[in-house]
């Protein structure tokens, strides 16, 4: 039982970096003096272990001290994340690291608990691209992978969507995001925290400048609000359609998150059909989305939407009419 909660205090100085003696009490559930009698020993095994004075003080561990009691590397720690992710893991060059970590963890593991990893193994499995589409090309992902690890900067040749279509970029790699097969880059550049996307990255040029991470940035908190500020930038309008009956019942096969959402949540009118209002990106792009559904759906504007449907329709009946 000791030697158990002297491996407990290891541990927590470990990752919490300071704790008072109260505070290691309440955690581990025994009094100070058992605290005060543990920490004696564990530097009386050679632990280096300290205590600072004062109010704001605590017990620590001298700065740089690991323990290796787990047996993990630095990278095979880190592998740990993409345990499970074998794809993942390969575009980031961490497939021997992850396989290792996965090792070592099966075998600190009792045979119960090895037989059942087992079985979430070979019955669980993540596919992250989505269908129809192949998972990017992303050659320089490895690269801004270790540049995310050691806080480097890297020189970026990058392709974006609006001229000048390439550009050249400084980049601190703050963190990747794996997004439907596709892998992001966040970084801060002299305009700010942005986003860009791996496999548009033309060249790549690392540095061994290292730069200082963004006080307090969280990735995930990031995301979120980039992903809820790129639906604001990206839709631009509204739609309004009657949906027929038909498509309606069919709408868990139909691949358009925006219009299946709208018409679970609108009552259907007496005949069957749906009337709903979507946002929209823009009218060119409206309308190439909303033509496959031909007559079973019926844009009721606006107007400028209605007459490039209207356009598109003329324009394929010019194209095909007695080429049938």
């Amino acid at each position: 039982m000791r030697s158990s909660r002297l491996l407990s205090i290891l541990l927590l100085l470990q990752t919490r970096r300071q704790l008072t003696a109260r505070e290691l009490a309440e955690e581990l559930e025994v009094s100070l003096r058992t605290i005060y009698r543990d920490v004696e020993a564990l530097a009386a095994a050679g632990v280096p272990v300290y205590a600072d004075q004062g109010r704001a003080g605590g017990y620590r561990l001298v700065e740089g001290y690991r323990t290796r009691l787990t047996g993990l590397t630095e990278q095979e720690s880190a592998a740990l994340f993409l345990v499970g992710m074998p794809a993942a893991a390969a575009a980031l060059g961490l497939t021997a690291e992850t396989s290792a970590a996965e090792l070592k963890l099966l075998a600190a593991l009792a045979p119960d608990q090895r037989d059942r990893a087992g079985r979430l193994k070979n019955r669980f499995h993540l596919d992250l691209p989505a269908w129809y589409q192949d998972a990017e090309d992303s050659p320089h992902l490895s690269a801004i992978a270790d540049a995310v690890l050691h806080d480097r900067r890297v020189n970026v040749l990058y392709r974006r969507w609006e001229a000048p279509r390439e550009v050249e970029r400084t980049l601190e790699p703050h963190g990747l995001v794996l997004k439907n097969g596709s892998w992001y880059v966040v970084a801060a550049t002299p305009g700010g925290m942005r986003t860009y996307r791996v496999s548009s990255i033309l060249e790549l040029t690392p540095t061994d400048e290292i730069f200082e991470r963004t006080k307090d940035f969280e990735l995930q908190r990031f995301w979120q609000e980039h992903l809820v500020g790129f639906d604001q930038v990206r839709f631009t309008a509204e739609a309004t359609i009657r949906v027929s009956a038909a498509l309606a019942g069919q709408m868990y096969d139909v691949s358009y998150p925006v219009l299946t959402k709208a018409v679970a949540e609108t009552a259907a009118d007496a005949d069957g059909s749906v009337v709903v209002t979507i946002p929209i990106e823009s009218v060119p792009n409206a309308a190439a989305s909303l033509s496959r559904f031909g007559r079973s759906l019926e844009v009721l504007g606006p107007p400028e939407l209605r007459q490039a449907l209207a356009d598109l329709g003329r324009k394929l009946t010019e194209l095909y009419d007695g080429h049938a």
